[in-house]
């Protein structure tokens, strides 16, 4: 099965080189592209793309409300926000307004194709200590209900997951078979509301659950 890319990002010569990567790979491909943020969601619509490489910030409108709008969609497509500063507050903005990950845009190509595939197949970006620097900043804003739902094991999940732990390094430092895992992340996922890990570490953090510091 090919994966289906859109490339929203303001810059000629980076559209062009992102293009060339995806294209490069036999299970990737690019089916369209737009040059500001605005024009994003008709793209999306034209041509049902499995993932969005969104630049953060574009004239007119940035990749933070684009992410929010394609993630309003009644069939999402996956977003990773492509910027060239990890600790740019756009970025977490990107993240809570629904981005599955973001990179930076010195990525080496391998890494790139990579990540495609990894969000795509519903897996999330986690870059542990840059999500915690940049929610240090921002502080415990958002109480939420659903933390207070988690049973301790839900819990002990959640905060391995804001280390960044695959299913199968928490399932080993928990001492529980990966498929017990995946139950657990389930439920926290449910529980919180959120599309992905990385909703959910940021609802971590912003309710206090999980301390970046």
């Amino acid at each position: 099965m090919t994966l289906r890319v859109v490339i929203a990002d303001d810059e000629d010569l980076i559209r062009a080189g992102l293009r060339i990567i995806i294209d490069s790979e036999p299970d990737l491909a690019v089916v369209g592209e737009a040059a500001d943020g605005a024009a994003v969601i008709s793209v999306v619509r034209e041509h049902r793309p499995d993932v969005v490489l969104m630049d953060v910030r574009m004239p007119a409108v940035d990749g933070i409300q684009a992410t929010r709008r394609l993630a309003a969609l009644p069939e999402p497509p996956k977003v990773v926000v492509v910027t060239t500063f990890e600790n740019d507050d756009y970025v977490y903005e990107a993240l809570r307004a629904g981005a599955s990950g973001f990179l930076l845009k010195r990525t080496r190509p391998d890494d790139l194709v990579q990540a495609v595939r990894t969000v795509a197949g519903g897996d999330s970006l986690l870059f542990p200590s840059a999500i915690r620097a940049l929610a240090a900043r921002h502080g415990a804003t958002r109480p939420s209900a659903g933390i207070e739902r988690l049973t301790a094991r839900e819990g002990d999940v959640l905060r391995l997951m804001a280390r960044g732990l695959s299913n199968g390094e928490i399932a080993a430092d928990l001492v529980v078979s990966t498929e017990t895992v995946k139950t657990h992340v389930g439920n926290v996922l449910a529980k919180l509301e959120a599309r992905d890990r990385t909703q959910a570490v940021i609802a971590a953090y912003e309710s206090g659950f999980v301390s970046p510091r």
